[in-house]
């Protein structure tokens, strides 16, 4: 079984996440919906900002413990090699309009990174 690990945030440079799951749609659904309850509840944290896949889940776990070692900064940098301006990457996933609205979060578009 395969998996990810993700980065989110509540804004472009906000309080920031780090999670691991074998899926990430129902993960990002439970996070907006508010049924999974802690931290990302509390401040708010649901914009899908980083997003690696893993062939198993055990790659996928080792990855979040050693992000989650990682200081800020870093955690900042790697978001910003594959999505400089922040976009949600899951503001498409979902019928629900006001869960992905978030100045400057949008749809990636070509030439972002350039």
């Amino acid at each position: 079984m395969g998996g990810y690990v993700y980065i989110l945030a509540s804004q472009p440079n906000g309080t920031l996440y780090v999670g691991v799951t074998s899926d990430i749609e129902r993960r990002m659904h439970e996070h907006r919906s508010g049924t999974f309850t802690g931290f990302t509840k509390t401040y708010d944290v649901k914009l899908l900002v980083h997003l690696e896949e893993f062939d198993r889940i055990e790659d996928a776990i080792a990855r979040e413990k050693q992000l989650k070692r990682w200081n800020r900064e870093w955690k900042i940098n790697l978001i910003e090699r594959d999505n400089r301006r922040w976009y949600d990457l899951a503001a498409t996933w979902f019928a629900e309009p006001e869960q992905s609205s978030c100045s400057g979060v949008g749809p990636r578009l070509r030439g972002d990174d350039e």
